[in-house]
């Protein structure tokens, strides 16, 4: 039987920031923000806001919504790159802050994964791979990132993009649900979006802590000409291997790149804007988290209906990308 989200939920941390108050950080117009991100408000998180916390609210909402209990699940999965600490997994931690506060959670696989902002589309090829095998009854995917812990305050080119979030899905097999996943990546593009000090290529010392690179960097000129094509041709392949024409998809999940990544590829392939979700211009690029969260508030105002084909899409940091075709 296929896999299928019956649930979902997101959570966003308290603090809201403004383009007003970004322009006046960066010297720049707040006029301009808006014009070359799309981006009106995103959330970023105080000092008590972890990847995991945000991750286990979000957790709850979608259970409660799926109606599911801790009992019934077999798989927590978590996609970020920005986990709680280098290890544990921040899934081990979900699962701990779940039990703390939910009756029956078993001592069932945890674990993380990093496919950067297509993380979301990988974790559900897993979750759907353990639920379709029968070594699960039930999954939760979770995608969650708090990129403003690791953004240079003073790089225009990042700081007014990206946001602070979690998004989760809870999967059970029904009549209907995901009919194909395509993933894809590309390593020879890893140097347009890194964070390169921390890990055991440049470990923290206090060398590496003089060069700055502690922050993410972003080649945006090149990274949005990839994008765009990327995006497209993975679109336009996964549209032929599905026999569906783009014309014919009922509904479409970005991940919220950037509102010109979106133009761009919405002209390229015909996709009306009424046919999507815009999350951006309310939270920001969530990373990973932005096509559960765009997900979850366009179930929310009822733009998905029983029935229809959906397609999410995503593209991110490796480069990674991934599309995946759900029957609602």
């Amino acid at each position: 039987m296929p896999t299928s989200i019956i649930g979902t939920g997101r959570a966003l941390p308290q603090r809201e920031v403004s383009n007003t108050a970004l322009a006046k950080q960066l010297n720049i117009p707040a006029s301009d923000i808006i014009r070359k991100t799309g981006v009106k408000t995103r959330y970023w998180s105080e000092p008590k806001d972890t990847a995991s916390t945000l991750a286990i609210d979000a957790s709850l909402k979608a259970l409660q919504k799926a109606g599911v209990s801790l009992r019934e699940i077999g798989l927590i999965l978590v996609t970020t790159t920005t986990p709680d600490m280098f290890f544990p997994s921040t899934a081990c931690m979900v699962q701990k802050g779940l039990a703390e506060r939910l009756e029956g959670m078993g001592n069932v696989p945890a674990f993380d994964i990093n496919a950067s902002c297509s993380g979301f589309i990988y974790a559900l090829s897993i979750a759907d791979q353990f639920l379709k095998s029968g070594a699960a009854e039930a999954a939760l995917v979770i995608a969650t990132d708090v990129k403003s812990r690791f953004i240079d305050p003073k790089d225009v080119s990042t700081a007014v993009l990206f946001g602070d979030g979690a998004g989760a899905a809870v999967l059970k097999n029904d009549a209907r649900g995901i009919r194909k996943i395509r993933l894809g990546a590309d390593g020879r593009y890893y140097p347009l979006i890194q964070l390169p000090v921390g890990g055991t290529a440049l470990p923290f010392s206090q060398d590496t802590l003089k060069t700055g690179r502690y922050f993410m960097e972003m080649k945006g000129k090149r990274l949005f000409r990839v994008a765009v094509r990327k995006m497209t041709e993975a679109l336009t392949d996964f549209s032929n291997e599905t026999g569906l024409d783009l014309k014919e998809v009922d509904f479409f999940i970005f991940h919220q790149a950037n509102l010109r990544i979106l133009e761009a590829v919405f002209k390229r392939t015909c996709i009306p804007l009424q046919k999507t979700e815009l999350s951006l211009k309310m939270f920001g690029n969530t990373s990973s988290s932005t096509i559960p969260i765009a997900l979850d508030l366009a179930l929310e105002a009822e733009k998905i209906k029983p029935g229809d084909q959906v397609i999410c899409s995503a593209f991110g940091g490796g480069v990674t990308w991934g599309n995946v075709l759900i029957e609602w």
